[in-house]
């Protein structure tokens, strides 16, 4: 029986994927789990598995194109299917369960029907019933190719392009830009391969213009007219860094402006790039584009802290040891393991050695029960120019300080990159945060749900400090002090708790005694 090969979701706030190369080709075999085409998100690029052994019968969604969670980009029959390039009849969907799974478009959204193929509105998350059409990309009489952009709209979660069920014409929009639709009803009807409008007067089609950008200058009449393409990830991309996509030129199908586009001009020196204005922050008075991710990340924060009744505990360590062994250490560390010594492997080992004395700071409340986790997977907080993302070293409790090393760098500059797979990006147990990095004293980090704890990295610098020696005597010296705050969640973590956490955890980078390797 044949089996859909779909775009896979590569997490809660991505809503689409680029596929970048195609590994089989119509009629190749391919075992199941075998990596079978590469995509890439504005968070990831990854390799997708195959579901299923089979051969590749069909390839639905060709190399660059920008694809919605769930579309169905290939099929895969068994040993002896027909290879095939001709689309393959769509199922009417069923009404959607309220648990359904997340389908931001999905190319079964359509319904055969005598007079052509209904095309309806889909479901684009579990919670979500009902979607705004914000624009339509066709007009009645357009013809319409399948995958082919056809609406967007927009609810109270996310914004998408809503790709054509079939190829055809467009012969009728019942549902006007503007108009609050419930999932499943039809939207519009696409005919056969002749126009064939429907009697509905057809509106005059107004030259499609950019999303505007906040505080974008006003440019030449001839750019006008010209048609930009795009996807909402691109048109994301360009809200936050203030691009007007007017101005670039589209290498993907008919001029559209792929993420690579839009990437390549952002990393072109200011000097070649758009208008100066475009560049510059949005000024006072006006109003600027709230970004998906951000939007995301202010999501989660409340959540974490209308859940956990936090409470912070701050303590001044003393690095001065640690500091002067990385000074003695880091060339030849570097040389013997090709990665720097900072000192972040420092800290997420003694923050190791803590959690396994005190394992409650490595737990989670789940349906009131306490879950003990049986690995460590620390997740290293990483500020990227558009947001923050917290990487996971996983089982990290099981790895010599080199390889932690380099897997804290490994990660990082993976993350920075947008090359992180998913897993890579989610699971962690315990969060280590560096505000420090910023000059900060401290600060007082919001928990990472659903853990219980996160430790919170303030600035390293030299400070007098009152030293006593054995015998009683003072003495003021010169010493590399460092803030730490714990926030955690007093439900499940009481003060003492934390308090013999941080004194471990202080003990450890105080008196480090540790190879390094």
């Amino acid at each position: 029986m044949p089996t859909d090969v779909i775009m896979p979701q590569m997490g809660e706030s991505i809503f689409e994927g680029t596929i970048t190369k195609w590994l089989k080709q119509p009629g190749d075999r391919v075992e199941k789990d075998e990596p079978l085409f590469e995509i890439s998100t504005d968070k990831v690029d990854a390799e997708i598995p195959s579901p299923a052994a089979g051969i590749l019968a069909e390839i639905k969604s060709p190399e660059g194109a920008t694809v919605q969670v769930n579309t169905v980009v290939a099929v895969i029959g068994e040993k002896t299917t027909a290879v095939t390039s001709a689309p393959r009849p769509q199922a009417a969907p069923l009404p959607a369960p309220p648990k359904a799974v997340p389908s931001p478009a999905q190319s079964t959204s359509a319904q055969q029907t005598a007079g052509g193929i209904n095309v309806v509105m889909p479901q684009m998350g579990e919670s979500i019933f009902e979607g705004t059409i914000t624009k339509w990309l066709k007009q009645p009489g357009d013809r319409v190719e399948k995958d082919e952009p056809l609406f967007e709209i927009s609810t109270d979660k996310v914004d998408a392009e809503i790709p054509s069920p079939a190829a055809g014409v467009l012969t009728e929009i019942k549902a006007p830009e503007g108009a609050t639709v419930q999932v499943n009803a039809v939207v519009a009807v696409i005919g056969g391969g002749s126009p064939a409008p429907s009697s509905a007067p057809k509106s005059e089609p107004a030259v499609p213009q950019a999303e505007p950008v906040p505080g974008a200058a006003s440019f030449a009449q001839a750019e006008a007219g010209r048609r930009v393409r795009s996807s909402p990830l691109v048109r994301r991309i360009a809200k936050e860094h203030n691009v007007d996509l007017a101005q670039l030129r589209g290498t993907g199908s008919e001029g559209r402006i792929t993420r690579d586009d839009i990437l390549r001009h952002l990393s072109a020196p200011r000097s070649t790039r758009t208008p100066a204005a475009l560049q510059a922050p949005p000024h006072e008075g006006q109003v600027a584009p709230l970004s998906r991710m951000r939007a995301i990340i202010g999501q989660r924060m409340v959540e974490s802290v209308r859940v956990s009744p936090h409470a912070h505990m701050v303590y001044r360590i003393d690095m001065t040891r640690i500091a002067r062994l990385r000074d003695r250490e880091r060339t030849g560390f570097e040389q013997r393991h090709g990665v720097k010594l900072t000192y972040m492997p420092f800290i997420a080992a003694a923050a190791i050695r803590a959690l396994q004395k005190y394992p409650i700071l490595n737990a989670s409340l789940v349906d009131g029960q306490v879950h003990y986790h049986p690995s460590i997977h620390l997740g290293i907080a990483v500020a990227l120019d558009w947001g923050l993302i917290v990487p996971v070293v996983r089982d990290a409790e099981r790895r010599s300080f080199a390889d932690l090393a380099r897997a804290i760098g490994d990660l990082a500059q993976r993350a920075r990159s947008k090359k992180l797979n998913l897993d890579e990006a989610s699971g962690s147990t315990f969060t280590l945060t560096n505000s420090g990095v910023f000059g900060g004293e401290f600060g007082t980090a919001i928990i990472n749900q659903p853990e219980s704890a996160i430790l919170a990295i303030g600035g390293l610098r030299k400070e007098p400090v009152v030293l006593t020696d054995a015998e009683g005597n003072d003495t003021i010296a010169i010493r590399s002090m460092q803030y730490y705050c714990l926030g955690f969640d007093h439900r499940t973590i009481d003060g003492a708790d934390a308090g013999k956490f941080m004194l471990e955890f202080t003990g450890a980078l105080e008196n480090w005694n540790a190879e390094i390797g």
